[in-house]
C-alpha cells in the first residue's frame, strides 16, 4: 500500500503499538530493520502510522517481535488496512485534524465513557444547547464556523442511535446542569433530552451533586474511549476551541480508569440521576 503523509490517529496508534512491541523485543530500529529487509526509514514510516499494513503483514511482525499476546496481535491487524472514508472525511477542511481523529476514535470504539464538570457531553446535546455554547466561545466564531462544528457535533452523536451502538456512560456534576446556556427554554430542552437518552438501553447517566464527600477530579472532563483491549483504549481532553488531546501511554489509562471508577462510586445511581435532573428542569 502507497504511504500516507496525514495518517489517521487509529492509524498512528497501531504504529505506536508495533513500536512498543519493538521495543519490548530490545530490537532498535536498525535491528528491525534487518530482520524485516528494509530500510531503517521504512520501519519508522511503519511505527508512525505512514505505511499501510495488511493483516499479514502484521502477524510477521508479531512473530519477529516474539509477541505471543494473540488478543492484542488479533486487534491490531483488526486495524489494518485503509483509513475508513466515513462521515467525517468531508469536514477534513473546515475543522481541526484532532476532531475528524475523535469522530474515528468514536466510531470504533467498543465502549464510550465522560467524566464532565462544567458542560454537557457533546454526545448528549441538543442543537440549541450546542449552538448556544459555540457562540460563546473567545474568541468569538464566524457564522460558518459555528454551522460546521454544530453539524459535525450532531453527526457524531449518530453513534448512539447506530445499530449494535457502544454502551455509554456519562458522569456530570451538577454544575453542568445548571450553567442554564442559552436561557430558560434551551435549559429545560436540554435537561429533558438527558432524562431522554438515559433511558436508552445502553446510555448510564449518573450525576455528582453539590456537596459530595471525597470528590475526586483531574481538574478537567474526559472521555474515555475503549478500544478492543484495555491497553488499546485512548483518554480525550478538551482543549481550545474544542481541540482534542489524546492520551494512551498505560500509566495514564490507569490513572484516568481510576478517577472514572472513583467518581462512580460517589455518584448518584441512575435512578436517582434521573430524578435529580428532572427537579432541576425550570418551569414554563
Amino acid at each position: 500500500m502507497p504511504p500516507t503523509s496525514t495518517p489517521t490517529l487509529r492509524q498512528r496508534r497501531m504504529g505506536a503499538e508495533l513500536r512498543k512491541l519493538r521495543e519490548r523485543a530490545g530490537l532498535t530500529v536498525t535491528g528491525a530493520a534487518a530482520l524485516l529487509g528494509v530500510n531503517q526509514g521504512r520501519v519508522s514510516m511503519i511505527e508512525t502510522g505512514r505505511s499501510p499494513l495488511g493483516a499479514d503483514r502484521i502477524r510477521a511482525l508479531a512473530g519477529l517481535y516474539d509477541c505471543g499476546d494473540v488478543p492484542l496481535v488479533d486487534a491490531l491487524t483488526a486495524m489494518t488496512g485503509r483509513r475508513i472514508h466515513g462521515w467525517w472525511e468531508t469536514y477534513r477542511e473546515y475543522l481541526p485534524a484532532a476532531l475528524i481523529d475523535l469522530a474515528e476514535l468514536e466510531h470504533h470504539a467498543t465502549g464510550l465513557r465522560a467524566a464532565l464538570i462544567v458542560h454537557i457531553p457533546a454526545l448528549l446535546q441538543t442543537t440549541d444547547h450546542a449552538r448556544a455554547l459555540f457562540q460563546q466561545v473567545a474568541p468569538p466564531m464566524r457564522q460558518y464556523e459555528i454551522e460546521h462544528r454544530l453539524t459535525f457535533r450532531i453527526k457524531r452523536q449518530g453513534v448512539l442511535h447506530r445499530k449494535n451502538p457502544p454502551p455509554y456512560s456519562a458522569i456530570i456534576h451538577e454544575t453542568a446542569l445548571r450553567m442554564g446556556f442559552g436561557g430558560p427554554g434551551i435549559t429545560r430542552g436540554q435537561l429533558k433530552h438527558l432524562i431522554d437518552m438515559s433511558e436508552l438501553p445502553h446510555v448510564t447517566l449518573r450525576v455528582i451533586p453539590f456537596g459530595t464527600d471525597g470528590f475526586p477530579t483531574t481538574g478537567q472532563s474526559f472521555d474515555y474511549v475503549e478500544g478492543p483491549l484495555p491497553q488499546l483504549d485512548t483518554v480525550q481532553l478538551d482543549s481550545h476551541h474544542g481541540a482534542c488531546e489524546f492520551l494512551d501511554a498505560e500509566t495514564q489509562l490507569g490513572k484516568y480508569r481510576s478517577v472514572l471508577e472513583r467518581m462512580e462510586s460517589c455518584a448518584l445511581s441512575p435512578a436517582e440521576s434521573r430524578d435529580f435532573v428532572h427537579r432541576l428542569i425550570p418551569d414554563t
